[in-house]
């Protein structure tokens, strides 16, 4: 059995797309994502998804997990095709647009309550990481 080259989240910043985890890795990412996340205020999310259904799937386990109020979708799209989805958790809304050639994955930016705590981003995830 080949080891994952993913052992912590920042192992995950240079890739394009969310890599295939094992369950382990996964727990292993989770524990360590829950306490970096903690030191932020609110956040920002982007979901990279081959289709909006899926981005938005992606999006609501996260807020499910997170224990987070459902952002409402403020901009959609009725186009079928791969899509970036941006939430803002602080403005509670959420925008879906057409967007080519990314990668797949979720991506994870906490913030804090002023210029002091920097932003940091967390991912690419996998689309059911949460």
């Amino acid at each position: 059995m080949t080891q994952s080259p993913i052992s912590a989240l920042s192992d995950l910043a240079r890739l394009r797309d969310a890599p295939e985890l094992s369950l382990e890795t996964c727990k292993r990412l989770r524990a360590e994502l829950a306490s970096a996340m903690a030191s932020s205020i609110w956040f920002t999310v982007g979901v990279m998804a081959p289709s909006a259904k899926k981005a938005l799937a992606a999006l609501r386990a996260l807020e499910t997990s997170q224990g987070w109020d459902p952002m409402a979708v403020v901009d959609g799209t009725d186009e079928d095709g791969p899509v970036f989805l941006k939430a803002n958790q602080q403005g509670g809304s959420v925008r879906i647009r057409i967007e080519h050639g990314l990668g797949q994955g979720i991506l994870i930016t906490g913030h804090g309550e002023d210029e002091s705590l920097p932003s940091t981003t967390w991912g690419p995830l996998p689309l059911n990481f949460f």
